[in-house]
């Protein structure tokens, strides 16, 4: 609680004082005796935390005296942030400005505001007396020096184990399957599938299993996940659920053009929808949102998880099965599985009459049991340490109605740091999607991780405690199975609660009090379509606030707009001197205001997703900046010379800026870049190539264009590829002149590190064949690989051997006439991974064949797009595919690729030429297990059957089977229509 807090904020302010440079600084300024004394003070204090932190749990008094350190250790930090930026700024001052500076240093103190020591002596006096005053206060409230008991080292690392490791479901998980799968008479062609009960019973976990299981995916044509949470927003329900189940992205400008969109999509589909997390109890409001849903196939099915039962009772549930908590056995084997990774106490008889009390006092909540054994797998197994958490006050705290008292036992077994990462986290509404290296970037610019730690960059230690508190169920992965995680809803309860007086999730409905304003140094609020300067007003006076976050729940789609006040973009935030992170992303902001370049405490800007066509000439002013992102600015044109005094940005992200054409001369000199997401390469006097050798930090997602201008295959090298931690790369040449041999040098000196490498990508490249690594075997990481444009190559490399590459695309490589054994050359199994292919106009290619015995064990999803000329393809066995689609391709293409896929599931043809009646009777012969066939612009077929006996034939073997005809003249047989 308060207490963490206060020790991680001091332990910052004693690295701050240590540093020689400071010092230097501050000896020169004459504030050295102040700071002196504070130190003195601060470390007397620090010595009592760890008495205060076992009792501010039970002593208000302990609880208030922390809160008291803890605002004060923050005025303190932002005095020593000024005094560093100041030095800073000295350091970086031209000298045509420092002269400027003797003359102020002429004029008395007393007669300017110029000398620091005149502005900070009186706060640091301030300061000095209050500290005083509560190192004074350790005898009434009772705190001694206590020396901290050092933690057992457990012999199991903390991992994050998969949600597959459910314990005492199974009846409820095959009940469920079996009501999913098995046809029910019902007056309507979707039926609902409620899981009803408590917070923290595993109600989401259960529907995740379902949803992720084998026989749910393969019974449903379409599938869709939703979190829906307290706020029953119709329009963003069902556009999350369009966006899930289309192809394409579409914007709708209102609620009645979205559902009739949707309507359409479901069309004759049997559909499984997942609503997660639903509060809402008005039944017209369900009404409202299920109108599309009817238009669904016969067998469709929605999951509804909720802890209310009003809303199904409204629907005509008379009565529900409510999902259980653990019975006893359970329990105790799920706390066995997540504290010592075995599934009962039998190895470990002496723990298990300890193991049967916490059990009991987790009063079977999956949840609680989880993060309990987590907590009980970072110790020992020595009885007095199970015996300590057993009897542990925490459990008959007065607010154990509030927050569960399992969780907090395990928020208050993590360390300081921990403590303190997990309570910003409060930042975030209930079911808001984050990333970890969002959140670990935001860590890092509110100076949450100290740098000096076991000479680790505070980026990967923040990469380790985020790892750490998913371990101990503090963060879960998100339902949706993307890149995103989540917080529990009684976790974010717990942040909210552990996070005190400091941090502030604003929403309309607040009264906020000048007092209250005052204390607040965090806040977030939600991304409105509209946000007005009137709701912040009273926010010109939270002068000590350190972060404003705007935050939306859902998945964000890019044509969404929103808009915030000029007011408050332009007066308020020049009103927040303090502030370290700053983000407006997704705002519809054409300007960056020049007041934002006063702030010289902020560490993290993120514009993101506006319509800014520039930064400010002045953003070099923002001396301590390390995050900036620029993501998704398709206005951005040019970056201003200041940028070049950023020297202390680390990351930079200006992915998907189109017009951005030029980087400034001399980016390479910013030595602590980790991340830059686009390199330009320009002409002479401008970015080259050879400027990426200082950058020795980069690491993550790198595109860079321009390659056409590298002069020189040693220019390339220079670059050391190698030596940097990319995962993801572009490599981009320009229309130009063709200088094939150079070209291929150039590919073969940027060679990125294999260890590392997940996502590769050639675009226009004009050599004739590619260098002996683009396919090599050693990319063992390697998952995607697109090679788009390289007109001249006439042959592909040996792809068939990288042994992780799921997903796979060619496109307009206009030379190749055919693909053969170059795909894999010497391994047995070719393509052992891969899942997705895709061939986009080859216009040359002809030939497509193979002698290996074992080729795309795995593949799922083939395309071919604009393939005319290819005529033979030999491939023996698809045995694993589903979806096929071809398109613009010969009718012999069709005929081979059904013929070796007969696992097909789903087939999508457009524009075959020499599709005729019977080449498609020879077709629909291989039509073993499939249920979807969609055919576009294949006027060759005038029946799909030659009888009505055949047509009823085929559809009473396959009476899953659904025919889409468009664009297409047929004359159907027997009322196949």
């Amino acid at each position: 609680m308060a207490e963490a807090a206060a020790a991680a904020l001091v332990k910052v302010i004693f690295d701050k004082l240590a540093d020689e440079a400071f010092k230097r600084y501050a000896r020169s300024q004459n504030i050295h005796s102040e700071l002196k004394q504070l130190g003195i003070t601060l470390t007397q204090i620090q010595a009592l935390l760890n008495d205060a932190s076992h009792k501010e749990t039970t002593h208000e008094s302990v609880r208030l005296w922390l809160n008291s350190l803890q605002h004060l250790a923050y005025d303190i930090d932002d005095v020593l942030d000024d005094v560093a930026t100041e030095a800073m700024h000295r350091e970086m001052t031209p000298e045509s400005e420092a002269s400027t500076s003797m003359v102020r240093k002429l004029i008395p103190t007393c007669c300017t505001n110029f000398s620091l020591s005149h502005r900070l002596t009186p706060k640091l006096d301030s300061i000095n007396t209050q500290l005083q005053h509560l190192e004074k206060q350790k005898s009434d409230l009772g705190l001694i020096v206590k020396d901290e008991k050092p933690k057992g080292t457990s012999r199991r690392n903390e991992t994050s184990l998969l949600e597959s490791d459910v314990v005492g479901r199974e009846g409820e998980r095959e009940k469920l399957i079996n009501k999913l799968l098995q046809d029910e008479p019902s007056k309507q062609n979707f039926i609902i599938v409620p899981i009803v009960g408590m917070g923290g019973v595993g109600k989401t976990t259960l529907a995740r299993i379902l949803y992720n299981d084998t026989r749910v995916k393969d019974h449903f044509e379409l599938m869709a996940w939703v979190c829906v949470s307290d706020e029953f927003d119709i329009f963003k329900i069902s556009e999350t659920i369009y966006q899930a189940v289309a192809t394409e992205n579409k914007q709708f400008k209102d609620i009645n053009q979205l559902q009739i969109a949707l309507k359409e999509k479901l069309e004759g589909k049997r559909f499984l929808l997942v609503l997660d997390d639903v509060w809402n109890e008005k039944y017209e409001e369900w009404e409202n949102l299920v109108r599309p849903f009817h238009s669904g196939a016969t067998g469709s099915r929605v999951i509804m998880t909720t802890r209310k039962q009003q809303l199904l009772k409204k629907i005509g549930f008379n009565h529900l099965d409510h999902l259980e908590r653990l019975s006893h056995e359970d329990a105790l084997s799920l706390l066995a599985l997540h504290a010592l990774d075995v599934d009962n106490f039998d190895s470990h008889a002496t723990l298990k009459p300890q193991a049967e009390g916490i059990v009991k006092k987790c009063g079977g909540l999956p949840l609680a049991l989880k993060a309990i054994g987590r907590l009980m797998r970072a110790k020992t197994e020595e009885e007095e340490e199970w015996n300590d958490v057993l009897n542990s006050e925490i459990w008959d705290l007065e607010s154990a109605d509030e927050i569960v008292p399992a969780l907090r036992l395990s928020y208050h077994d993590l360390s300081a740091d921990l403590k303190r990462l997990f309570a910003y986290c409060s930042l975030f509404p209930k079911d808001f999607l984050f990333e970890k290296e969002e959140l670990v970037l935001l860590w890092v610019a509110e100076g949450y991780l100290n740098e000096s730690v076991a000479n680790k960059s505070p980026e990967c230690l923040g990469h380790e405690y985020f790892e750490k508190l998913l371990s101990r169920s503090f963060f879960q992965p998100a339902p949706n199975g993307k890149s995103f995680f989540v917080m529990h809803d009684l976790m974010n309860d717990l942040a909210t609660f552990v996070a005190g007086e400091y941090f502030l999730r604003f929403d309309n409905k607040m009264e906020m009090t000048e007092e209250a304003l005052a204390k607040y140094r965090h806040m977030s609020f939600i991304r409105e379509k509209y946000v007005g300067f009137q709701k912040f007003e009273a926010f010109q006076r939270a002068r000590s606030l350190r972060t404003l976050v705007a935050v939306y729940v859902g998945v964000e789609q890019s044509w969404n707009k929103f808009y915030i006040s000029n007011k408050i973009v332009v007066d308020l935030l020049s009103r927040l001197p303090l502030l370290r992170v700053l983000s407006l992303r997704h705002f519809n902001i054409s300007e960056v205001p020049d007041p934002i370049c006063s702030l010289k405490h902020l560490r993290y800007l993120n514009l993101s997703e506006t319509r800014i066509s520039k930064l400010p000439d002045n953003v070099g002013n923002l001396y301590n900046l390390q995050t900036l992102i620029v993501f998704g600015c398709g206005g951005l044109t040019t970056l201003p010379k200041s940028f070049l005094k950023l020297k202390k940005l680390r990351h930079f992200d200006i992915r998907n800026t189109p017009l951005l054409e030029k980087l400034p001369l001399g980016i390479g000199d910013l030595r602590n870049l980790q991340t830059l997401t686009k390199i330009i390469i320009g002409g002479d006097g401008e970015f080259s190539i050879t400027d990426l050798k200082g950058l020795k930090n980069l690491h993550g997602e790198i595109s860079i264009e321009g390659l056409n201008k590298v002069q020189s295959s040693m220019h390339a090298r220079e670059a050391n590829l190698l030596l940097k931690g990319i995962n993801k790369l572009e490599l981009k040449w320009d229309d130009g002149s063709i200088r094939e041999t150079l070209e291929k040098e150039v590919l073969n000196e940027l060679k990125p590190n294999s260890d590392k490498l997940e996502m590769l990508v050639v675009e226009c490249y004009k050599g004739i064949e590619f260098p002996n690594w683009v396919g090599d075997s050693s990319f063992r990481r390697l998952v995607q690989v697109s090679l788009r444009g390289c007109k001249k190559c006439t042959s592909l490399p040996p792809l068939g051997r990288l042994p992780s590459l799921k997903e796979l695309l060619i496109q307009g490589m206009n030379e190749v006439k055919v693909i053969s054994l170059e795909l894999s050359r010497t391994t047995d199994v070719t393509f052992p991974s891969l899942e997705i292919l895709t061939f986009e106009d080859m216009s040359s290619w002809e030939v497509w064949s193979t002698n290996s015995e074992v080729m795309f064990p795995c593949l799922q999803e083939l395309q071919i797009t604009k393939c005319p000329n290819l005529i033979d393809v030999s491939l023996k066995a698809l045995p694993s595919l589903r979806v096929l689609k071809i398109d613009g391709c010969g009718e012999s293409v069709l005929r081979s690729l059904v013929q070796a896929a007969t696992s097909t599931t789903k087939l999508n043809i457009r524009s075959i030429l020499g599709l005729t009646d019977e080449v498609w009777r020879g077709v629909i012969e291989n039509f073993g297990v499939m249920e979807t066939v969609k055919i576009m612009n294949c006027d060759g077929i005038r029946y799909l059957w030659e009888s009505d006996a055949e047509a009823s034939k085929v559809l009473e073997r396959k009476r899953r089977m659904r025919i889409t005809l468009g664009a297409t003249s047929y004359h159907l047989l027997g009322g196949w229509r």
